[in-house]
């Protein structure tokens, strides 16, 4: 069995004495993990960084096998945000939420792009959180548990929403919210597509999305953590203002 794509490294671990075993999300073949021979080594180590874009060739005897790959650069982008917290926790946040959520050997050709997109964001603009606000609502569509703010569940109504509620993933406004509205949660206007927004408004969106992750998204082994990274980037958010600095 063989195959060849391209594709975004999202985790690396040290695999014997010299070799390393990765998960990458390929183009047309999803999220798939192999054995790289020498890929402890001064010349590919540094190859396999999270986020990498990678020319990647995976072989095995049987397609149920773990495989190997051989791998080549096509672009680094480590080094792009490595002198910049908030955008270095935003790639460790991506990479660890598609390592942890997406299925084995499935493909999402629209994530994919989405996902590149949003790495390559990462190092050329400030303005990559919302993108990356757009990106969790994607992922959770893409799991099949997309949010539903068109409308209020109560009342019907397309205005006034303010709050979602945790139990079904839809919008209540005000109204419809009554004496539940303490029990729900909130509903910035970001994630309403309205407009542009503060890093603290992301950040309470996040929160909003991380609930519908946490909740929803299975984990691929029994114990397997939520991955840390999302939550130190939501905390770098809150944190920093829009005229903060955000390097290192």
């Amino acid at each position: 069995m063989e195959w060849r794509d391209q594709g975004a490294l999202l985790a690396v671990r040290r695999h014997g004495e010299s070799s390393a075993i990765v998960e990458i999300f390929a183009q047309d073949h999803g999220r798939y993990a192999g054995v790289v021979r020498g890929g402890t080594s001064r010349k590919i180590a540094p190859i396999l960084q999270p986020g990498a874009q990678l020319d990647v060739t995976w072989r095995a005897r049987l397609d149920e096998h773990i495989g190997h790959f051989t791998v080549e650069p096509v672009r680094s982008r480590a080094a792009g945000v490595m002198t910049d917290r908030l955008a270095l926790a935003g790639l460790n946040a991506l990479c660890g939420l598609l390592a942890y959520a997406l299925p084995e050997r499935a493909s999402y050709p629209d994530l994919y792009r989405k996902s590149v997109t949003l790495l390559d964001l990462l190092s050329l603009t400030d303005s990559w959180p919302l993108a990356y606000l757009q990106w969790e609502m994607l992922l959770l569509d893409q799991m099949g548990f997309g949010l539903n703010l068109s409308r209020c569940a109560v009342t019907g109504r397309t205005d006034g929403l303010v709050y979602v509620s945790p139990r079904t993933g839809r919008a209540v406004s005000a109204e419809g919210a009554g004496d539940w509205a303490d029990r729900l949660l909130s509903l910035p206007p970001c994630l309403l597509g309205q407009g542009d927004a503060s890093n603290h408004e992301i950040a309470l969106a996040l929160r909003t999305t991380g609930y519908f992750l946490e909740r929803n998204l299975p984990p691929r082994w029994e114990n397997q953590p939520f991955p840390m990274a999302r939550q130190r980037l939501v905390d770098l958010l809150a944190r920093y203002s829009d005229a903060g600095t955000n390097s290192i």
